[in-house]
């Protein structure tokens, strides 16, 4: 794959229990890129999601992600490819026997970190990413839903992932609430980390533009790409100097 591409479908075949969910997938993702995928609720954006993260096989075409072969990954190398990635889940899915900081840490230890002091700052700094220093004695269940989302996005940074897996992050939020993450995770996005989020809330793609897929049937297509419209306005000022 070229040095800016991080994902490449090319002729994908995407089956959940036996049912065809996408058929001839070809789709490109690049470094620095926020994209949506869209569309009704069960039309395959988890399932495409689960994709990239190998909970979901790929049988057929030709399917990469960083330097890892999606149709021929063996387990054991599996997690390695999850530390690359983070992923924010709608459910949250926070251990609810354990505090904030112990909910970090124990992500930090299974992936391999051992000093205590790294571990300490890395926390220390993912939190304070997310607006939410200081509440790493919190139990989830004395933080409200943003608040909870909040540290699962700072989960999801503990590796300072590639790209970040977003399914439905607002789904389970008020809409303010939902904006403020919105805004979150585009900010993440600026500072150079690829976001890739499924949605059925087209509100956020007209306040957060993005390149935007949409899931139809068993066919994805892109219906508007920021960095084609860009090159578009340069090649029409060009035209008019």
């Amino acid at each position: 794959m070229e040095n800016n591409t991080l994902i490449k479908y090319e002729n994908v075949e995407i089956c959940r229990d036996s049912q065809i969910v996408f058929s001839n997938v070809n789709l490109e993702i690049n470094k620095g890129e926020f994209v949506y995928l869209i569309g009704k609720v069960g039309s395959g954006k988890s399932s495409l999601l689960k994709t990239f993260y190998a909970e979901l096989p790929i049988n057929q075409g030709e399917a990469n992600i960083f330097d890892y072969d999606l149709k021929k990954i063996k387990e054991k190398k599996i997690p390695y490819l999850r530390r690359k990635l983070g992923i924010v889940f709608q459910d949250f899915q926070l251990l609810i026997d354990r505090s904030v900081h112990d909910n970090l840490e124990f992500v930090l230890k299974a992936t391999g970190w051992k000093q205590k002091e790294q571990i300490e700052s890395q926390i220390e700094e993912v939190l304070k990413q997310v607006g939410m220093t200081n509440k790493g004695y919190k139990m989830p269940h004395e933080l409200s839903g943003g608040e909870q989302q909040r540290i699962v996005i700072a989960r999801a940074l503990l590796n300072s992932p590639e790209i970040i897996f977003a399914d439905e992050p607002t789904g389970s939020l008020d809409p303010i609430t939902g904006e403020q993450i919105m805004a979150l995770l585009h900010d993440i996005n600026k500072k150079g980390t690829t976001v890739v989020q499924a949605t059925h809330n087209m509100n956020w793609c007209e306040k957060f533009p993005g390149r935007i897929i949409n899931c139809d049937g068993d066919v994805l297509e892109e219906i508007y790409n920021p960095t084609f419209d860009n090159k578009n306005e340069e090649t029409t000022s060009n035209d008019q100097q």
